[in-house]
């Protein structure tokens, strides 16, 4: 039996993607290649916004229409807030953004006995954190592991706190098993992921904290660099640096959910913080980790924006000297308190700021890569073409140099030039 899983949105979206994978695997299905039909279709969906539902039901019917035969099964945070509408579309099986082992069992069972299967929980009745095995998709030279799932933050924009419901957090004596599992296995870089990871075990007996979690992975993986995944600022904190930096094997990329520049913004949004304190958190960082990528999440256009704000945000953009960003217009997501409130802006007018925004970050993106110059950075190499290697530094950063059957090593690069988007260097000590 065939297989195709196609993921949309989040790291933790591509974790449970791996996940069903490996269950798949296990139960004898292959991986279909490029063109193949498959017997089985799996869409793991995402609804952070409308823009991501409407993607998400454009990948179902695409995928519909390609593999005519198959059993078409939908998951993730758009089936699990409308279910009724991935049935329309076509879906066989139907799933919420939770119960990934038996959705792949529904999988199996529709196919040899054929019918539909709907099971759509209620997201905030979920207690536990759902086991699923730590890994890579194929072919990838990084390893994933959750360690969290949940938020309940309740962003006005954000509707993620009604799809993935409470928070949930892996235990330290899982985590620490997993990540020895990896270590073994030959990972070199482990990147740690959920929904809200700076809430990570406040559901746990004694309530360890998101230091305490990496402190555990670093002892359990002697060859492996840890990478973080998104975090709130709030958990940024002296002692929380102290702990990462002595570890001695975190990456120095740091990706902080901002959203807006503009203290009146954050406040309607709801965020946790302001841009005084935003602006503390990125000092602290780049005091306990030298030459560290710091970037992030914009939202433009965000309701009752004025052009002040706009200013604002583009002024303090230029004060944290992101290393990148990633810029989004602002997108209604029905359900969310922010698709009711007033002074909605146009869609020319949210595009607009997006533009002008990611030319700043696109300019700052230039400063930070040709700052990296003269710099000796640890590189995880992954591709190899036509006699070079490239893979990215610990500052996340993609790095190319002459050489082949590199795949895999962390090795040091001297940083020579920058050509676009790539940093070029040569080996410290010579292979």
């Amino acid at each position: 039996m065939k297989y195709i899983i196609a993921t949309l949105g989040c790291k933790v979206n591509q974790y449970e993607s791996q996940a069903m994978e490996s269950f798949l695997n296990e139960r004898g299905f292959e991986r279909a290649v490029p063109g193949e039909i498959a017997d089985a279709v799996i869409v793991n969906t995402c609804a952070v916004t409308a823009e991501s539902g409407r993607k998400s039901r454009q990948l179902i019917r695409r995928l519909r229409g390609e593999n005519p035969g198959a059993i078409l099964a939908v998951c993730g945070c758009y089936s699990q807030i409308e279910p009724d509408a991935a049935a329309e579309i076509g879906a066989d099986v139907i799933f919420g953004a939770a119960e990934r082992f038996k959705l792949v069992e529904a999988v199996e069972r529709a196919l040899w006995e054929g019918g539909k299967i709907r099971e759509i929980d209620e997201p905030f009745k979920r207690r536990s954190f759902e086991p699923l095995p730590a890994g890579a998709a194929e072919h990838r030279t990084r390893a994933m592991l959750k360690i969290q799932d949940g938020c309940v933050n309740f962003c006005t924009y954000c509707i993620i706190p009604y799809t993935r419901g409470r928070l949930r957090s892996l235990p330290l004596a899982d985590a620490a098993r997993e990540t020895a599992r990896l270590d073994a296995e030959g990972f070199r870089e482990i990147v740690l992921t959920g929904i809200e990871v700076a809430s990570y075990g406040v559901d746990l007996p004694g309530k360890p904290g998101l230091a305490d979690v990496i402190e555990t992975v670093a002892d359990n993986a002697p060859h492996m660099r840890i990478r973080l995944g998104s975090l709130e600022p709030t958990v940024i904190t002296e002692d929380f640096c102290r702990r990462l930096k002595a570890t001695g094997k975190l990456c120095r990329h740091f990706h902080l959910s901002l959203q807006s520049g503009c203290d009146r913004t954050l406040k309607a949004m709801n965020r946790k913080y302001d841009t005084a304190t935003f602006f503390e958190k990125t000092e602290l960082l780049r005091r306990y980790f030298p030459g560290c990528a710091l970037t992030g999440d914009l939202i433009t256009g965000f309701p009752g924006e004025t052009e002040e704000d706009r200013a604002a945000t583009l002024a303090f953009l230029e004060r944290c000297r992101f290393a990148d960003m990633h810029v989004f217009p602002y997108s209604r997501r029905p359900g969310t308190p922010a698709d009711e409130m007033p002074d909605q802006l146009s869609r020319a007018v949210k595009e607009r700021r997006a533009h002008e925004a990611q030319r700043l970050c696109d300019a700052l993106h230039r400063d930070y890569l040709a700052a990296s110059v003269g710099q000796i950075l640890p590189v995880l190499f992954e591709t190899e073409e036509d006699g070079f290697s490239v893979g990215h530094s610990d500052t996340y950063m993609p790095v190319r140099v002459p050489g082949e059957n590199l795949r895999g090593t962390l090795r040091d690069v001297s940083i020579t030039e920058v050509s676009g988007e790539l940093l070029i260097g040569s080996f410290v000590d010579f292979p």
